[in-house]
């Protein structure tokens, strides 16, 4: 398919916030940071991984959790998918991520520069999924040990954290996966243990009271 980019305006110069959404792709406060105690921490990671250990993502966004992810793998390979309806451009991705020196984007803007949608970048496998999750989540042949729910949020993305979705996420986690996302709303955590999650609410980061991670059994 095509690419459809995401339309942006930017907020502190770096800060890119989608206009279909009204919502930021990352905290205003610390991106990184916030990477790094939600999805990374919330999963338990890195001390779970292993080789051929898989990650899946909701939303690839400006991919800050890839590089945040990538910079903690040593011992690979380890999979990462990652599904996303409106792919930034490449000069977009650019300017978010000039906002991180910390981390190393050089090798995935190449890759994104170039089209590419599978590539390796450090330990990692990378396959970017295009097309509206709830269309090809159910297609994907693959089980994740970890999920990073991380689409815009539920009030002004709701298609991305319907009950059905969920359910598709928790069908495609191997037994003892776990998901973490940011979000704490009810109905998406009710929608994720009647999935088949155990969901418990743990602190959030920076402004954001509360978080949500949890485990398949």
């Amino acid at each position: 398919m095509q690419d459809q980019h995401a339309e942006l305006m930017w907020r502190e110069g770096h800060v890119p916030v989608s206009t279909r959404f009204d919502d930021p792709y990352f905290s205003l406060q610390s991106g990184l940071e916030e990477t790094r105690h939600v999805f990374l921490r919330g999963n338990d990671l890195p001390a779970r991984l292993h080789p051929g250990f898989r990650i899946a993502e909701l939303g690839f966004g400006t991919g800050l959790n890839l590089l945040a992810t990538a910079a903690m793998v040593t011992d690979g390979p380890v999979h990462y998918t990652s599904f996303e309806a409106y792919p930034i451009s490449p000069d977009a991705m650019a300017r978010a991520l000039a906002g991180f020196p910390q981390v190393d984007a050089t090798e995935l803007l190449a890759a994104w520069t170039r089209g590419a949608r599978q590539f390796a970048l450090g330990a990692l496998q990378v396959e970017i999924v295009l097309g509206d999750a709830r269309e090809t989540l159910p297609e994907w042949p693959g089980r994740a040990d970890a999920w990073f729910l991380d689409g815009f949020s539920p009030a002004k993305n709701p298609e991305l954290w319907s009950d059905d979705l969920m359910a598709q996420v928790a069908a495609h986690t191997a037994a003892g996966g776990t998901f973490a996302t940011y979000t704490a709303a009810g109905h998406v955590r009710r929608a994720l243990a009647q999935a088949g999650f155990t969901v418990e609410r743990s602190p959030g980061y920076g402004r954001k009271r509360h978080m949500s991670r949890g485990a398949r059994a």
